[in-house]
């Protein structure tokens, strides 16, 4: 069994699924609790969500008790109040997301970090989403974005659009133990934020991607990239990821790393690299191999040198000429600098 969850969520008029947010999902869950709540609610074998109403949370809570599971019975009951629809989401094989519920469930596995980006099939989940107007007042169908605004008026309320995504903050559903985010819109559901990681106010980190930590994110994470431990992406600088032509290479860094300001890489890094500051490297750019002296060796693709530890890439200032030469000097981390008590 890889996921079971209880959500709370948001439907349209036509009783389609905007958003879920699960309290306490659980991956790879003990067989005996999953088939407890099938047996209760009814629900099939496979992968399914299945909607419930507040009267079913009691007998749902009870039976969550009885396989040995307080944390889960202790949101069904809270649950039993809830004025918003609710629904159980089972998840028995990892395989392409078939339904909203589903859909941000593997969000938010990402985002709790029970598994780690690439780690969690999404085939197909943007054909799923809606685009929301995410608002003062929660999540509201585009097509009824007018009515709801009219209606918060008469009301004397001013109903506020924060932004127009397929996709929520990640913080209001998911705050990670030890992180820092100065500011919270740049963080997408699905993000992948390990300890210690601090993501500035440039900064931004896409679902499916993230980083190891600790680490500074002052720059662009796109979908799919991950920084390894230690590894600080500066201000201004970006990763090319799988949504923006990357295609399927899968492009992050090893352990510290540094991109400098304005930089970026469309490459794999390995361990212990460093990219000068307004450096973007491509796979296709040629690049000029330069041996402990100076000398050079080979000229290469870039793509070439992918996942390779202890280099340096610059721009020859006089030349313009895009060199690599071994970085002698590990990139060590302010400790201070990334401290989170």
């Amino acid at each position: 069994m890889l996921s079971f969850a209880l959500g709370i969520g948001t439907q349209n008029r036509q009783g389609d699924w905007l958003e879920v947010y699960y309290p306490a999902p659980l991956h790879t869950p003990e067989q005996t609790l999953v088939d407890t709540v099938r047996s209760t609610l009814g629900a099939p074998e496979g992968n399914v969500a299945v909607s419930f109403l507040p009267e079913h949370c009691e007998s749902l809570a009870e039976a969550l008790s009885h396989a040995g599971s307080d944390a889960q019975a202790d949101i069904a009951r809270a649950m039993a109040d809830s004025r918003r629809p609710l629904v159980a989401v089972f998840l028995e094989e990892d395989r392409a997301p078939e339904s909203v519920p589903e859909v941000y469930l593997k969000l938010h596995l990402l985002s709790h970090r029970l598994v780690k980006p690439h780690g969690i099939k999404l085939d197909g989940m943007f054909g799923l989403l809606k685009n929301i107007a995410w608002s003062s007042e929660g999540a509201i169908d585009i097509e009824e974005l007018g009515d709801r605004r009219l209606k918060a008026r008469l009301e004397g309320r001013a109903l506020s659009v924060d932004c127009v995504d397929k996709f929520p903050k990640m913080t209001d559903y998911v705050v990670p133990k030890g992180v820092r985010i100065a500011d919270t819109a740049r963080v997408r559901l699905g993000a992948h934020l390990g300890e210690g990681t601090t993501v500035m106010h440039e900064g931004f980190c896409n679902f499916n991607a993230g980083t190891e930590g600790p680490g500074m994110v002052e720059g662009r994470i796109s979908a799919g990239v991950v920084l390894g431990k230690g590894s600080d992406l500066g201000g201004g600088a970006s990763t090319m990821g799988t949504l923006s032509g990357g295609g399927n290479i899968v492009i992050g860094t090893g352990e510290n790393c540094l991109i400098g300001a304005n930089a970026g890489i469309g490459i794999p890094l390995g361990d212990r690299c460093t990219v000068e500051a307004g450096l973007y490297i491509t796979a296709g750019a040629k690049v000029a191999v330069l041996d402990d002296h100076g000398e050079l060796v080979d000229t290469v693709a870039a793509r070439q040198l992918a996942g390779q530890n202890d280099l340096l890439f610059l721009r020859n200032s006089q030349t313009g000429r895009l060199e690599c030469r071994t970085n002698k000097s590990a990139i060590a981390l302010n400790d201070a600098l990334h401290a989170h008590n």
